[in-house]
Formats: structure tokens, C-alpha cells, sequence
């Protein structure tokens, strides 16, 4: 009996030590990762209040992006927009990025799930290096968990780099859907009022012969280009926003003219009006 006893307190006696040596450091450990992950998701979120887009070098982006513990994904854009680069290219990207991030940032279904940053080649050079990236505008979609799969990184040469077309994407890849608002362009009523101003003073001028109003020829060619406008391709493509061209998944080959007709890219369109035009100039002909 008395060793059955004895048995019993050592068998408790290494099982409490096992407790305090493995059980209260794993809790330690615990609470600290979530700790560092508190701190960088605020880091993050007060940075995008004052910017929604973040700028990184490379130590931000190693602590940041690359380093655990992390429950947020991060949409990258490295660049080049230094002068010296003479990249036009990245200049509009990041704009077309900016606005992307300002309609997220500001946008009633904002969260600290993504966030938005940018590393230009200047001020992170080394990032370039360890990514082995050699060219520039490039968007890597940095997940939550595990590293960048291949479709992480954004097809810029086919998709183009509308905010529309990177929001597709970003929905694609992390299931956070963003409506993209652009900031509003006045050159459109402004130059819709210089229009109405003009047609307003030529009728003014010519007051007292209005019968260039009821002219058959003049009406029946406006009414003649407002078609084509309308059935041309170009407004689907304007309210839409296709692609310039499609990729195949499977094989990667990037057609300029879909085979199937099934998907509309903005190629497709000007080869299908050059086609028409060339139509229509030899039906004149003859």
C-alpha cells in the first residue's frame, strides 16, 4: 500500500513539473505572439488612417509582411516612380492604386482584414532583390496565411491596371469586395456647358434664319454617329471595363481574340472594327 502511495506522488510530482516546464512557457508564448500581432495591426491601421496607401522599405516590409504571426493580407504594389526611372507606367498604376485604396480606406466595409502598401525601388531596393523581381509595376497579394501562390501576383499585362480590374482581383484572392469611387471629373460638364454655350450662341447669331434647324442632312448624320457610338463596342467597353486581352488558365497563352467569341476583350473590339470600317469602305465603293 505504501508503495502504491509512493508511486502515485512521483507520478503527480513529474507530471506538475512537465505542467510548469512545458505548460506555462507555451502560454507565455501565446500571449506574446498575440501581443506582436496586436501591435502590428495597429501599427497598421494608424498608418492607413493618415495614408491608405502604406509606404515600405525594407524593414517595414520584412517586420510587417513577411514576418509572423499575422492575420491580415497585404496588397503590395513595387514600383518606381522616382523621375530618374522614367517609368510613365508606374505613375499611372499609382494612381489607379490610390484611388483603389482611398475607396477601400473610406468605405463603409472597411477592416483591418487588407491593407494597402507600396515599395519603391529607391527606398527598398533589397526587397527587390529577395523577391528576385526585376520589373516594375508588380501587385503580390500577401495572404493571411502561407506565402504568395502563383495566382498572388496580379497579371498586369493582361488585365491592364484599371482600380476596377485590381478589385476584381483582390476579391478573387481574399473574398473582400471593394466598389471603387473615383474622385469626380469636371471636365466632362464643363465641356458639355462650352458645348451648349456654343449651340446657344449660334442660334442666337443666326436668331432671325432658323431654318438650318430643320435641315434633314444635318439631323440625319447626327443621329447616324450617335448609332455607331452606340453600336460600336466602345460603350460596352466603357461601362463594362473588359480586359485588353484573355489569358487561358491552363495553358498561359494570352489571346488577343477570343476563339469561342464567348468573353469581349478591348482587342477583340478595335480588330472587329477595323474589319467593319474596312466593310463598309469597300460596300462604298462599289
Amino acid at each position: 500500500m505504501a508503495a502504491r502511495w509512493w508511486l502515485w506522488c512521483v507520478s503527480a510530482t513529474v507530471a506538475v513539473a512537465l505542467l510548469l516546464v512545458y505548460g506555462v512557457p507555451s502560454a507565455s508564448a501565446q500571449r506574446k505572439k498575440e501581443m506582436v500581432l496586436s501591435e502590428k495591426v495597429s501599427q497598421l491601421m494608424e498608418w492607413t488612417n493618415k495614408r491608405p496607401v502604406i509606404r515600405m522599405n525594407g524593414d517595414k516590409f520584412r517586420r510587417l509582411v513577411k514576418a509572423p504571426p499575422r492575420n491580415y493580407s497585404v496588397i503590395v504594389m513595387f514600383t518606381a516612380l522616382q523621375l530618374h526611372r522614367q517609368c510613365v507606367v508606374c505613375k499611372q498604376a499609382d494612381e489607379e492604386f490610390q484611388i483603389l485604396a482611398n475607396s477601400w480606406r473610406y468605405s463603409s466595409a472597411f477592416t483591418n482584414r487588407i491593407f494597402f502598401a507600396m515599395v519603391d525601388f529607391d527606398e527598398g531596393s533589397d526587397v527587390f532583390q529577395m523577391l528576385n523581381m526585376n520589373s516594375a509595376p508588380t501587385f503580390i497579394n500577401f495572404p493571411a496565411k502561407g506565402k504568395p501562390k502563383r495566382g498572388d501576383t496580379y497579371e498586369l499585362q493582361v488585365r491592364g491596371f484599371s482600380a476596377e480590374q485590381i478589385a476584381r482581383w483582390i476579391a478573387d484572392r481574399t473574398d473582400v469586395n471593394i466598389r471603387v469611387i473615383r474622385p469626380p471629373n469636371y471636365a466632362g460638364p464643363l465641356m458639355l456647358g462650352l458645348l451648349l454655350a456654343v449651340i446657344g450662341g449660334l442660334v442666337y447669331l443666326r436668331r432671325s434664319n432658323m431654318e438650318f434647324l430643320f435641315n434633314k442632312t444635318g439631323w440625319a448624320f447626327a443621329a447616324l454617329c450617335f448609332v455607331l457610338a452606340m453600336t460600336s463596342g466602345q460603350m460596352w467597353n466603357h461601362i463594362r471595363g473588359p480586359p485588353y486581352a484573355h489569358k487561358n488558365p491552363h495553358t498561359g497563352h494570352v489571346h488577343l481574340v477570343e476563339a469561342a467569341l464567348l468573353l469581349v476583350n478591348v482587342c477583340g473590339w478595335y480588330w472587329t472594327r477595323c474589319i467593319i470600317l474596312q466593310l463598309d469602305a469597300l460596300y462604298f465603293q462599289i
